[in-house]
């Protein structure tokens, strides 16, 4: 009894730990059509056509190319394709993007271009399903007015996508209410990346211990962090198709493409 004591309470560790991190544990939708290479934030070059301006994207859609897009919402409740939290490093401007209503919003310029901030209605009806979307829900709490607001649109889009986020109570959102809807959790080391706020649930992000909640179809892994026990449960164990970011070299995509990963990537163009 000694002996199986320890065995039993490693063997309950080890269960438990299997099933916080394992994704999708049924059935889900397709993923084939959404297995491909994504261009991050459209194929921009911050010159002429800024990250996530309907030109980065309009040049994706030409070049055959997958898009990856980020979401926000205004103060006015509109769904707006934009990366950062503030408008300070694209618009010159020190105010978060949630304080505007979209008439305030639609006036700035993206990095001094003709290029405005999108709404997201409107890239769905410039990419009318002819390239795939992998699509980010920005948000660090439990508000899920974004999800209300997104899963409608994409109820009624023709064409092939995904949802993904840092954020696993968003895609706890779409488990329960979008099943259907193939989704990602996104990762990275939050704990090296001296993330503000609570340690644990840092430390619990970074080590996809809250797949329980979003339970992916997809891992979206930063590239420089792809290793550890929980990435080689979900890509060994589980074969979760795992997405690399961000790739800003051609050689580092054939690469991943040659062991069977997919990249978002940045910089050329494919």
């Amino acid at each position: 009894m000694i002996v199986i004591l320890p065995i039993l309470i490693l063997l309950l560790i080890g269960a438990t730990y299997l099933f916080l991190v394992m994704p999708r544990p049924s059935a889900g939708p397709d993923l084939d059509p959404i297995l491909c290479d994504y261009a991050h934030r459209g194929l921009f070059d911050n010159v002429e056509l800024p990250e996530n301006s309907m030109g980065a994207f309009a040049r994706a859609v030409d070049r055959g190319v997958g898009i990856e897009l980020d979401l926000h919402l205004t103060r006015d409740g509109r769904v707006v394709v934009f990366h950062d939290a503030t408008l300070e490093r694209m618009c010159g401007k020190k105010v978060p993007i949630s304080a505007l209503t979209w008439d305030q919003l639609k006036k700035e310029r993206l990095l001094d271009t003709d290029y405005g901030i999108p709404l997201f209605e409107d890239v769905l009806k410039l990419v009318r399903g002819r390239v795939p979307l992998l699509i980010e829900l920005k948000g660090e709490s439990g508000d899920d007015e974004l999800c209300w607001k997104v899963a409608p649109m994409l109820d009624a889009y023709d064409g092939e996508f995904c949802i993904e986020s840092f954020n696993p109570l968003l895609l706890r959102w779409f488990v329960r209410h979008r099943p259907d809807m193939a989704r990602g959790q996104l990762v990275t080391n939050l704990v090296k990346e001296g993330r503000e706020g609570s340690k644990i649930v840092n430390f619990a992000l970074t080590h996809m211990l809250l797949n329980v909640l979003s339970r992916p179809d997809f891992i979206a892994c930063d590239g420089k962090y792809q290793k550890g026990l929980g990435f080689w449960v979900c890509r060994k164990l589980f074969r979760t198709p795992f997405f690399l970011w961000t790739v800003r070299k051609k050689e580092l995509l054939e690469y991943n493409r040659r062991r069977g990963d997919h990249s978002i990537f940045e910089g050329f163009d494919i």
